[in-house]
C-alpha cells in the first residue's frame, strides 16, 4: 500500500501532462490549464496526507483541475466588467477621488451599497456587480427563485437610474450608514466560498473565503470600534479554520462531529477567539451584541471543545435564543433546532423542525436535518425519504455525496 506522498509523486509524473492536455483542449488556453493543474496538485499535497489517497487519483486531479479552471475563467471574465457595470448603472460621470478607502474592490462595494436602496436589494445588486456571484447563487443565498432575484436586481438598477442616485465614492462619514450592507455582502460571499451552492464548481472555494476575510480585515482597520465588523471577522476566521477538515479525500462533506480537530488551523482559531473575547468584554460594559457577534460566539464554543462530546450545548442553545430575538428567520430557527437535538433530544428538535416546513420546504438543509433526526429516532423509512428530498435539492457535490452515503447506510 503506497502512502499519500508517494501517490502524489506518481500522480505528478503520470498525470501532469495528461491533465494539462485535457484542460487545454477544453478551454483553449495553456496558461489557464497549467495554473489549474498546479492548483489541483497543490490541493492533493494539502488533502491526501490527511484524508488518504482517493481510489482514482488521476480522475480526482482532473476533476479538481477542471473546477479550478472554471473558477479562474469566471473571475477573469467578471473582474474587468465590474467598474464598468457600476458606472453604467449609476451614471456615466466618473467617481470622485478614492477618499477614505484605498482598496479598489472594497471602495466599489461601499459605493454600490447605497442607503437609498432597501437592504436586501442593495446587497443583491452589489453581490451581482462586485461580489462575483451569479444570479442563481444569489437566489439560493436568499432562498428565492432565480427569476424573482433577477427581477429584483433589474428593478434596483431601474430605480438607480430613475432616481438619479449618484455613483459617488463614500467619505469616512458615510461609512457607518453603509457598513451593514457591506458586511452582508461579504458574509454571503464568504458563505458561497465556505460551501458552494452550485454543482459545477469546487464544493469549497477558498478564493472567495480568502477575499471576504481580506476585505473584512480592511474594514476592521477603517472602523476598529464597530462590534459587528469584529464579530464578522471572528466568525469568518473560526469557520475558515475548519476548511481543510470539511471535505474527505473521496469528496464527501465531513460534518462537524466527524472532523479531525487536529487538522483545524490553530492560528486562525486563536485570532478568532481573541476577537470574541474583546466583544464579550464590550458586552459586559454595556454594548449590545449584534448578529455576527453572536454567531462568532457560537463558533467559539464549537472550536473550544476538544471533542464533539465536550461541546457546551447549553451555552450554544442560550446564544441561539439570544440570536433568534435579533433575527427570527427560519434559517436561524433550523440551526437552533440542531442544538436542541443535542441538549433536549431529537424528538423535541424534530417537532421544532417540522414547524418550519411551510417556509423551508424548498431548502435542502431542512430535509437533511429532518433526515438526521429521523435516523436518530430509528424511523429509517421516513429518514430515507427525507434524505431523497435533500439530495434532490442539494447542489453542492460534497453535500450530495455525504447525504447519499448516509441514506444508503440506512438501506
Amino acid at each position: 500500500m503506497i502512502d499519500a506522498r508517494e501517490a502524489i509523486t506518481r500522480a505528478h509524473e503520470e498525470e501532469w501532462a495528461r491533465v494539462i492536455a485535457a484542460l487545454t483542449r477544453r478551454f483553449g488556453d495553456l496558461d489557464i490549464a497549467e495554473e489549474a493543474a498546479a492548483e489541483a496538485f497543490a490541493a492533493a499535497v494539502e488533502r491526501w496526507p490527511a484524508d488518504g489517497v482517493p481510489p482514482n487519483p488521476g480522475a480526482w486531479l482532473t476533476t479538481t483541475a477542471n473546477r479550478k479552471a472554471i473558477d479562474r475563467i469566471r473571475r477573469e471574465n467578471k473582474r474587468d466588467d465590474k467598474h464598468k457595470e457600476a458606472q453604467t448603472v449609476y451614471g456615466n460621470d466618473p467617481p470622485e477621488p478614492v477618499g477614505a478607502i484605498d482598496d479598489d474592490r472594497l471602495r466599489l462595494i461601499f459605493t454600490c451599497c447605497h442607503p437609498a436602496l432597501a437592504m436586501q436589494t442593495r446587497v443583491a445588486l452589489t453581490l451581482r456587480m462586485v461580489g462575483g456571484l451569479t444570479v442563481p447563487e444569489i437566489a439560493r443565498a436568499y432562498l428565492v427563485a432565480e427569476t424573482a432575484m433577477g427581477q429584483r436586481i433589474t428593478r434596483a438598477k431601474t430605480k438607480i437610474k430613475a432616481a438619479r442616485i449618484p455613483y459617488r465614492v463614500p467619505s469616512a462619514e458615510d461609512l457607518p450608514a453603509r457598513v451593514s450592507g457591506v458586511l452582508a455582502v461579504l458574509y454571503l460571499v464568504f458563505n458561497e466560498g465556505y460551501l458552494a451552492t452550485g454543482p459545477d464548481t469546487d464544493p469549497l472555494r477558498p478564493d472567495l473565503t480568502a477575499e471576504a476575510i481580506r476585505l473584512t480585515r480592511l474594514i476592521r482597520g477603517l472602523m476598529p470600534g464597530d462590534g459587528e465588523v469584529a464579530g464578522l471577522l471572528a466568525l469568518m476566521l473560526l469557520t475558515e479554520a475548519r476548511r481543510t477538515a470539511r471535505v474527505s479525500a473521496g469528496g464527501d462533506l465531513v460534518p462537524l462531529a466527524e472532523q479531525d480537530r487536529g487538522a483545524w488551523d490553530a492560528g486562525l482559531i486563536a485570532e478568532g477567539h481573541r476577537l470574541v473575547r474583546e466583544r464579550l468584554a464590550a458586552t459586559a460594559a454595556g454594548a449590545a451584541p449584534g448578529r455576527y457577534q453572536i454567531l462568532a460566539a457560537i463558533n467559539a464554543v464549537h472550536t473550544s471543545a476538544r471533542d464533539i462530546r465536550d461541546t457546551d450545548w447549553s451555552q450554544v442553545l442560550a446564544l441561539y435564543d439570544q440570536l433568534i430575538r435579533l433575527d427570527p428567520s427560519p434559517i436561524i430557527a433550523l440551526n437552533r433546532a440542531i442544538a436542541v437535538a443535542e441538549f433536549d433530544g431529537p424528538q423535541v428538535a424534530l417537532a421544532a423542525v417540522d414547524r418550519l416546513e411551510d417556509t423551508l420546504a424548498g431548502y435542502h438543509a431542512y430535509h437533511a436535518t429532518r433526515a438526521d433526526l429521523l435516523r436518530r429516532l430509528g424511523r429509517g423509512q421516513q429518514a430515507c425519504a427525507a434524505y431523497d428530498k435533500a439530495i434532490e435539492l442539494a447542489g453542492n457535490t460534497a453535500e450530495t455525496a455525504y447525504l447519499t452515503r448516509r441514506r444508503d447506510q440506512l438501506r
